[in-house]
């Protein structure tokens, strides 16, 4: 059992200076009411703080003798400020508050022990030979830091507590660093959530006590986000789904007046309802209409579980996260804005972008045999071997970590090996013939490594294949106009709302008199379309308008039309990517994008087609035509 953890995060666009100030005091702050909780139940309060350089925590001057850096400076003046408080009043009822402040604060570094700067402290990266002399004072102290006898309370430190550092009453973390490194992140949490213990040394399983308040920076957020999904993957788990037998061990009265799981079957009706209900989609995905209805204890159950109908939202509930709670106060009904719907220079407008297209592909075989000789260059496929490695554990200041005693290698003799049918695997994987699949593996001279390792070969083959395959596809499509089209009036149809934030861009050029946005990029473009009087008018492309690839649908961005000059109008459909190089975007988004600029070059010349996050980039183009 964990802890839950709770994710704080900076707010506004204010100096880093301050930013760090707040995110130290709102810690010191939540540690405090932690000690409120927690002290008269015999629990020591610990919180953490990470860093970006040592520096900042702890320095020397020119004669070797520390000093407190910006941030031990900025922790005593804000716990000074905070414990005077009345709220805090039974914290220091029998505390001497004229004990140094100093003393409830330390930071845990990488000790330089020999030579002219003996006894101070440096960054290092945590796997240095000076590392073992922190882990030794951590694990040395680790009692000693769950005492009331010790006044230390707020830990500091850059790189060191990572493996091997288990103190389970940490109750707050504080990241004054920029941590990309995912593991990293995943490390300094997990200090945090290990279940507390109180002075007699015994674990608490008490949800209410064991909770982690992270005082994380913005990129927390990817990480959260990223972090179900991860879980997902690796483990199996499905979140915010109902199964078609999710209820089946559900248990009810029998007409005996047994107790019976109702099993499948039941399952399935419950499921069954939900789905008529709108409570769950089609592939058992819990809709927002279930949620309502279990925040209002107002779920509906078939009638013949109603004696059970407490258990059912039991087990739904399990399945269901927490509506996201929102100001309802800064919620915004987005309407379309007339003055641009309605003007001459949007309906010619969208009269040039609205049709949709078909498209054909010019593909030769004769050519993609020749791109797949590449297989030869690429493929490197060994015999299979079966390694086992015999190893001790050894247990340190670093963590536990395996002895090798000795690796032991067991060859898989190719004629032990049965061959499977490649051409008709690659046949049905790839729809080309069976002609033009012998042609490949034939001319590209690697059959033999076919019998060496045959699934690794099909493997490889394939992927190589079908990455030539759709580069072909994209490189030789050609799009045709069609009558079909996207009505105007569908601008009018879309209901659309949204919260105040950063990514809510008020409007006056766009069709809408807000600009819902899906990233900050996003947001800093609309603002910079709103604000250049080079441009006329413009539209976020909804997610109903479509652009047909070999490699699913594409949705553009943007479509702007710009007055240069006062002369000539010039529209422009602009995808806004964080890494506009495309050589640095991903295969599949490269080719899709590349399908649009052939799309809206197939519907008129005059349409040009960017990739860009930087609006003057578009608008010099403009001026040098």
């Amino acid at each position: 059992m964990l802890r839950t953890i709770r994710l704080d995060k900076k707010v506004g666009d204010i100096s880093d200076s301050v930013v760090k100030r707040q995110k130290i005091a709102k810690t010191i702050e939540e540690h405090l009411d932690k000690e409120v909780q927690l002290n008269q139940k015999g629990i020591k309060v610990l919180s953490l703080f990470f860093v970006d350089k040592v520096a900042n925590y702890r320095n020397y001057d020119e004669e070797g003798k520390p000093k407190k850096g910006p941030y031990a400076e900025i922790f005593e003046e804000e716990y000074n400020r905070l414990i005077k408080l009345p709220k805090y009043n039974t914290l220091t009822e029998d505390v001497d508050l004229e004990i140094p402040v100093k003393k409830i604060h330390n930071g845990y570094f990488s000790a330089d022990k020999t030579g002219k700067n003996k006894g101070q402290f440096k960054d290092t990266k945590g796997n240095t030979k000076v590392d073992d002399d922190t882990y030794s004072l951590i694990m040395k102290d680790k009692e000693k830091l769950l005492s009331f006898d010790s006044p230390l309370r707020f830990i500091f430190s850059h790189s060191a507590l990572r493996e091997g550092w288990d103190n389970p009453n940490v109750f707050q973390i504080c990241t004054l660093n920029e941590t990309k490194s995912t593991m990293k992140k995943r490390q300094e949490i997990g200090r945090g959530l290990r279940l507390c213990v109180n002075q007699d040394g015994e674990r608490l399983h008490d949800k209410t006590i064991n909770t982690l308040t992270v005082m994380a920076n913005e990129s927390y957020e990817d990480f959260a986000k990223t972090l179900q999904k991860e879980i997902e993957e690796d483990a199996g788990i499905k979140f915010g789904i109902i199964e078609k037998d999710t209820f089946a061990h559900v248990t009810m009265r029998s007409r005996k007046g047994d107790l019976q799981p109702i099993g499948k079957q039941g399952s399935m009706q419950i499921f069954n309802f939900f789905k008529e209900k709108k409570y769950i989609n089609g592939k058992g995905k819990v809709l927002d209409e279930l949620k309502i209805a279990i925040e209002k204890d107002e779920v509906e159950v078939p009638e013949r579980f109603e004696e059970i109908k407490d258990l059912i939202v039991e087990t739904a509930k399990g399945r269901t996260k927490k509506l996201p709670i929102k100001d309802r106060r800064t919620r915004r009904n987005i309407k379309t804005n007339k003055r641009v719907y309605l003007d001459e220079n949007f309906k010619e407008f969208w009269d040039r972008i609205k049709h949709k297209t078909t498209y054909s592909v010019d593909f030769d075989t004769d050519d993609l045999v020749k791109k797949c000789s590449i297989l030869k260059e690429e493929l490197d496929v060994q015999t299979p071997k079966l390694l086992y490695t015999k190893a001790g554990l050894t247990v340190d200041v670093s963590g536990v970590e395996p002895t090798e005693n000795g690796t032991y290698i067991v060859h898989s003799e190719e004629h032990e090996m049965a061959l499977p049918d490649i051409m008709t695997f690659l046949q049905n994987e790839t729809y080309l013939t069976r002609r033009t699949i012998a042609k490949i593996l034939i001319k590209s001279d690697t059959l033999n490594q076919f019998k060496k390792n045959p699934q690794e070969y099909v493997e490889e083959v394939l992927r190589i294949v079908s990455q030539e395959m759709n580069h072909m596809l994209i490189d030789g499509i050609k799009y045709t106009k069609i009558g079909d089209y996207y009505a105007q009036e569908c601008f009018r149809t879309e209901e659309l709302s949204g919260y105040l934030s950063d990514l809510l861009v008020e409007s006056e050029k766009s069709v809408y008199d807000y600009v819902v946005c899906d990233s900050e990029v996003e947001a800093k473009f609309a603002g910079d379309l709103e604000k250049n009087q080079n441009v006329i008018l413009y539209t976020k492309l909804p997610g109903w308008f479509k652009i047909n690839t070999p490699i699913g649908n594409y949705n553009p961005d943007w479509a702007v039309l710009f007055g240069v000059n006062h002369e000539k109008k010039m529209y422009f459909v602009v995808e806004t990517k964080g890494a506009i190089n495309t050589k640095n975007l991903r295969t599949t988004e490269s080719d899709k994008i590349k399908c649009g600029k052939k799309h809206f070059k197939a519907l008129d010349p005059e349409i040009s087609f960017d990739v860009t996050n930087n609006l003057n980039k578009i608008l010099m183009k403009l001026e040098g035509k």
